[in-house]
């Protein structure tokens, strides 16, 4: 990679890992729920009416807003919300390339090779060792919302990668139209209309900032230049830089916030981000209805389509370009 697109990916992971400080900024003004649905209405409202009409099958559009947009942001914001430090959400949303290789087996019928399995089981590891380190700094249920979210970033990717997009920005901006209303309905039903008019109401210039970096930011510009980057360069020469993002989260939330980093925490960053790497960027074969491998890289999206994002940056649903931001 040209330096300037090395500085590019570097700081598109910076932007990922520092938006889980922003988020947990933006919990002290809103509510988690509403502040999902904030996020989703002011990424996708300017961008609508210039993408054009959806590319995508309905059904892909609306399965990838739920599970990514309602389910994975909701239960990643709520877990904070219930006391899950910003740096270990960043860390612990990882495992979501393990549970997108289990369901890419099973769905896609990609088969793991040996190097993707021994990366899936030191990431799982890692996980237990932030589950300890989490259950003497933090709450148990907190902790538990961010895994269940990373298992939903992993639904959200095979059926990203099913969808196969042909624009990859419009399937995005689209998807960011489905979470919008569920999510202001489950805002008033769970958290009440009146903590919602309250947030609205004391809304204050360090709230419309936080809105305006999770939505234009994390969301916007992280999806633009990590397309871009994934338009000139192979999946394997970009993936490696989203590795870089619990990095910058666990640093920006010792910096900004205070957090303290344990050593059972770095040992389980070590373990997940090495685990992820041996994940993501080992090849899985497609079995063919024979049951032989077809040689078919896990990480390499059908003929034709495009990088698929996330609402904070692109998804290449087999692990090897999948963005770990928040």
């Amino acid at each position: 990679m040209r330096p300037v697109h090395t500085a590019l990916a570097v700081l598109v992971a910076a932007v990922w890992g520092f938006n889980f400080v922003v988020i947990e900024i933006g919990l002290d003004h809103f509510p988690p729920l509403l502040l999902s649905a904030l996020r989703f209405l002011v990424a996708a409202l300017p961008a609508v009416f210039f993408v054009g009409r959806p590319k995508a099958a309905w059904k892909w559009i609306v399965g990838v807003g739920i599970a990514l947009g309602i389910a994975k942001f909701g239960l990643l914001f709520t877990g904070m919300a219930a006391g899950m430090p910003a740096g270990l959400s960043s860390l612990v949303l990882q495992v979501q390339s393990v549970f997108t290789a289990v369901l890419a087996a099973v769905v896609l019928r990609e088969r793991p090779g040996r190097v993707r399995v021994l990366g899936m089981g030191v990431a799982l590891a890692g996980i237990a060792v932030a589950a300890v380190d989490g259950g003497t700094s933090g709450p148990v249920l907190g902790f538990t919302l961010v895994v269940a979210a990373a298992a939903c970033w992993g639904v959200s990717n095979v059926l990203t990668r099913k969808a196969s997009p042909p624009d990859a920005l419009n399937f995005m901006v689209w998807v960011c139209t489905v979470p919008v209303l569920p999510l202001l309905a489950l805002s008033l039903l769970l958290e009440g209309p009146e903590r919602d008019l309250a947030a609205l109401r004391s809304l204050d210039w360090s709230g419309v900032a936080v809105i305006g970096y999770v939505a234009w930011v994390s969301t916007v510009f992280g999806f633009v230049a990590w397309s871009y980057l994934l338009r000139r360069y192979p999946a394997s020469a970009v993936a490696p830089f989203s590795l870089l993002v619990p990095v910058f989260g666990m640093s920006s939330a010792a910096l900004v916030l205070g957090e303290s980093v344990s050593g059972l925490r770095w040992l389980a960053a070590v373990l997940l981000v090495g685990g992820v790497a041996l994940t993501s960027l080992a090849p899985a074969r497609a079995v063919n209805r024979t049951g032989v491998g077809s040689g078919v890289s896990a990480g390499s999206p059908p003929a034709g389509a495009a990088a698929s994002p996330a609402p904070s940056g692109p998804l290449r649903t087999s692990g090897a370009a999948v963005p770990r931001s928040g």
